[in-house]
């Protein structure tokens, strides 16, 4: 059944042709629907809303006009006001319920395992070629060496009190200072 590479039912140069006249009748439609959706706005417009006829009326009746005009602006904002209101009631709800939702779903997380880990594996974590290097902490602290000339003998305190003891230890003291 598969013989290798199928040839396509239409050349390219058909099948551009082809889009691009789908395209070109898509937008011609995409236009007269445009159209179409104004006339209808403008339709709906002119029958809710007849165009006023203010030749021929007295500054009473213009006034009394106005007036008319006014009221029904305010009985339109109160019910777009009232819509507004519920919708953003309705929307408020919808997220209360939507976290309701997500609550008792509840979000489920893997159970973590603690894992030991040596400095060649933290190592490795950094660098590439962790196991051709071993980590020797040690190698770059500083040797201290330990001076043996300054300590003292320890000796018998006894001897050292003695000594020190009358003028004799005072003067030793005094001359010791300068």
């Amino acid at each position: 059944m598969s013989e290798g590479p199928r040839k396509p039912k239409y050349s390219a140069t058909r099948r551009l042709l082809l889009k691009s006249k789908l395209l070109k009748k898509a937008a011609s439609m995409l236009v007269a629907e445009i159209e179409e959706k104004k006339l209808e706005k403008q339709r709906v417009v002119s029958e809710s809303y007849p165009p006023l006829k203010l030749s021929g009326l007295s500054v009473q009746q213009l006034q009394d006009l106005c007036k008319d005009l006014h009221q029904k602006i305010d009985v339109v904002d109160e019910t777009r006001y009232d819509m507004e209101v519920k919708v953003a009631k309705n929307e408020n709800e919808i997220e209360s319920l939507r976290q309701k939702i997500v609550n008792l779903k509840g979000i489920k997380r893997p159970s973590l395992k603690r894992v030991k880990k040596t400095t060649d594996d933290v190592l490795g974590a950094y660098t590439d070629a962790s196991k051709l290097m071993k980590a020797d902490f040690k190698a770059n602290l500083k040797t201290v060496k330990k001076d043996d000339e300054k300590r003292e003998e320890v000796t018998d305190w006894r001897k050292n009190v003695e000594a020190m003891s009358g003028m004799e230890g005072r003067k030793k003291l005094f001359n010791a200072g300068q």
